[in-house]
């Protein structure tokens, strides 16, 4: 009797370290400056987090785009102190940690970001996001001699059937507001789903526009009243791909767009099917296709 086959899917993440996806820049500020100075950080630097540090430059704690929702919603002051609103401690990892673990660490801990320490524990040397292991994910595949992406008009060797679609990676469910309603009503709803956009629609039931937790922490510091309708801050048009799209192509227009997600429309144009994140790309470990996923398949044999 042959044994059931045993098979190990192991991603192109495999030998790769911490050091060779994370960024070098720590966006910092220490826990008694205000919640202004905070927005203003991330909005330059284009980070979801700012590390919350002592006077030493010791970590105790994060600061993100939610928590600053939070303060938004709860009408605090812009100038209220950092730590009233930062969560923590911040989870670190070392530079020498398997890339895998990393990952793993991150989704079984719920959290967006490790902050990376050298040789003095609790100082952040870099940070890793799940943007950052997009980002190293796409290089390989861009490199890859069967790239999609890299040979614009060849003929792919890889089987269509190989090629990742985007509905196959996406979240196939998007969360929406109408456009006359409240600020505090697309907060609440971001807040309860633990999303990073919603979608707004027309009156119609059309994708007018969306609204990221960006968009919030600027309407914040700029002293927008919560109580406004979504349309007053709203970005638009909708960036957005289809369902059937090529996982590469999709992966591609996100990094070059600096954006984290595209909204995914479905065979009617008119309505929007899911979400593709970046952070939906970077879970499943592999690159755009399935091409440099290695399969072993282990085989026991024996009598019954």
């Amino acid at each position: 009797m042959i044994a059931m086959s045993i098979i190990d899917r192991e991603s192109v993440l495999r030998g790769l370290t911490v050091q060779e996806a994370m960024r070098r820049l720590v966006i910092r500020s220490t826990y008694h400056a205000p919640l202004e100075q905070a927005t203003r950080l991330m909005i330059k630097y284009k980070v979801n987090a700012l590390l919350v540090t002592d006077e030493e430059e010791n970590g105790i704690g994060v600061l993100s785009k939610t928590d600053v929702m939070a303060a938004y919603y709860a009408e605090m002051a812009v100038d209220t102190p950092i730590e009233a609103m930062m969560t923590g401690p911040p989870l670190f990892c070392s530079l020498r940690d398997p890339l895998d673990e990393a990952l793993e660490t991150m989704r079984g801990k719920g959290v967006h970001r490790l902050y990376v320490s050298g040789e003095m524990p609790g100082k952040a040397i870099g940070v890793l996001a799940y943007p950052d292991i997009v980002g190293i994910l796409y290089r390989y595949c861009y490199k890859c001699e069967r790239s999609l992406t890299r040979r614009r008009g060849a003929q792919s060797s890889i089987p269509e059937a190989e090629r990742l679609k985007v509905h196959e990676v996406m979240t196939p469910s998007v969360h929406s507001h109408a456009e006359d309603e409240t600020l505090f009503q697309v907060m609440e709803g971001l807040s309860s789903h633990r999303l990073g956009a919603a979608l707004i629609t027309a009156r119609d039931g059309r994708p007018s526009g969306i609204i990221s937790k960006t968009d919030l922490i600027i309407a914040y510091r700029h002293r927008v009243a919560p109580d406004v309708p979504a349309r007053t801050i709203m970005s638009s048009p909708v960036l957005a791909c289809s369902q059937s799209d090529l996982l590469c192509n999709a992966i591609q227009t996100m990094i070059f767009s600096d954006v984290h997600r595209l909204f995914v429309y479905g065979e009617d144009t008119r309505q929007v099917a899911g979400v593709l994140s970046l952070t939906d790309a970077a879970r499943i470990r592999s690159g755009t296709c399935r091409a440099c996923i290695a399969t072993r398949v282990v085989i026991g044999g024996g009598s019954a």
